[in-house]
């Protein structure tokens, strides 16, 4: 379980493909504190550490997550945004992040706002996946990359997220431009809501 809040920056230093698996190794500032099966969320995929050396880690990605994220397209040297497992006794600062990315979206628009930056992304529509909870409300949270963040003005299949410059200065956001593909993480709550109302739709 993850909060949102992004710890560090880690740059992609090797990537080596073992059938359709992919082990991606990373350089950060904590890597000397991690341990073999600690959980890591990159870019908001929650995976495990299998290796380590005195300054790097590797984690596998299977297919599926290779399908449902931007960690397929990584190249050496490109940041992903990464987050240790969140402590029982910690604040949750950000908002409840399982590191299960549900869909990529593509950044449509960049603009600024007095002193913040406005990103927008769009994604694919479902309205089944949307009835299931798989969108985004009106200050509701969502997890870009990783980062849990509050949604502004959504559509059916967009929104927009309002960065400050700590953020953009301190994730993989200031290298986003338009075209960039994000992970996305819809809010777990939302899900779990809309699915106790359908049960009670089927019963009435």
């Amino acid at each position: 379980m993850f909060s949102g809040i992004i710890e560090d920056v880690a740059q992609v230093i090797a990537l080596e493909r073992d059938q359709k698996n992919l082990h991606l190794t990373f350089k950060c500032g904590f890597t000397d504190e991690l341990k073999i099966d600690q959980s890591i969320a990159h870019n908001g995929v929650c995976l495990t550490v299998v290796a380590r050396t005195d300054d790097t880690y590797t984690v596998t990605a299977i297919d599926e997550t290779l399908s449902r994220s931007n960690l397929g397209s990584l190249t050496i040297g490109d940041e992903v945004n990464v987050e240790r497992s969140m402590p029982m006794n910690g604040r949750l600062d950000g908002h409840i992040v399982q590191g299960h990315v549900d869909t990529t979206a593509e950044c449509t628009a960049i603009e600024e706002a007095e002193g913040s930056t406005i990103f927008t992304f769009t994604y694919r529509h479902d309205r089944q996946m949307a009835q299931r909870g798989y969108c985004t409300v009106d200050k509701g949270s969502v997890t870009v990359n990783g980062v849990s963040l509050t949604v502004c003005n959504p559509t059916d299949n967009s929104f927009q997220v309002c960065i400050i410059p700590y953020t953009l200065t301190h994730t993989n956001f200031r290298n986003i431009q338009k075209g960039s593909k994000v992970n996305i993480e819809f809010d777990i709550l939302g899900k779990y809501i809309s699915r106790l109302i359908s049960f009670a739709d089927k019963k009435a």
